[in-house]
């Protein structure tokens, strides 16, 4: 994973509405990129409501949370309308394969998979944060927050 202090850069990944999201669109702001293993999953399902849950906590401190896994944009359409999330892009990093995942040094090559990751990314790309968690175990959306509140 990532360390703070190296440089991620921007990307483009498709999102639930197969609409492009590229994170150079958000100069500026600081990033939350949220990592989960595969949609439709219990906990991944918490990680991600999670974060549609904290939408405008996140907007009110310039951030800007996104939900990344290697599932199909398709999928995880029907996977956000089922958990109702209308304002977190659940970013698809399907193909080519984990691309995203293996820049930030979180794909699990054997398994296919990203692992459970968050890293908070600085308006330059740096990285500010990360943390890996056990993949059965739900990251700390308020251990995130805190982090970014103090590091306005």
């Amino acid at each position: 994973m990532l360390k703070p202090g190296e440089s991620a850069g921007d990307f483009v990944l498709k999102n639930q509405s197969d609409v492009e999201v590229n994170t150079a669109d958000f100069a500026g702001k600081r990033l939350l990129l949220s990592f989960h293993p595969l949609a439709w999953t219990s906990v991944c399902a918490k990680q991600m409501k999670s974060l549609e849950d904290n939408y405008e906590a996140f907007e009110d401190i310039n951030v800007v949370p996104l939900g990344i896994s290697c599932d199909p944009a398709p999928s995880k359409k029907a996977w956000a309308e089922s958990l109702e999330i209308e304002q977190t892009d659940l970013l698809s990093d399907f193909w080519p394969h984990g691309e995203v995942c293996k820049k930030m040094d979180v794909f699990i090559e054997k398994m296919g998979i990203s692992g459970r990751f968050n890293i908070i990314l600085g308006p330059e790309r740096k990285v500010l944060w990360s943390k890996i968690y056990p993949i059965k175990e739900v990251p700390d959306i308020k251990e995130v927050l805190e982090f970014l509140k103090k590091r306005k």
